[in-house]
């Protein structure tokens, strides 16, 4: 419980990083966000982590795909 607890502190944080204009205020937010994205990440059952980690890599899989063209030549 104390993992969700976190990664939602984490979420919201940096949401409100984002959205801060003062780029001091930003940092911190998004350090104090990264923390505790981190920290909550740590605590989480086997499970959540397998689970994120496969989305997280089929989006970067996806992403870089996009970006080399999916094997067109762009001549």
């Amino acid at each position: 419980m104390s993992s969700v607890v976190l990664l939602l502190i984490g979420l919201g944080t940096s949401f409100l990083a984002w959205r801060s204009k003062d780029e001091i205020h930003r940092i911190a937010a998004m350090l104090a966000g990264t923390i505790s994205l981190v920290w909550g990440f740590a605590l989480a059952p086997v499970s959540f982590q397998l689970v994120f980690e496969i989305i997280s890599v089929l989006a970067t899989f996806f992403v870089c795909m996009r970006c080399l063209g999916c094997g067109f030549n762009r001549n």
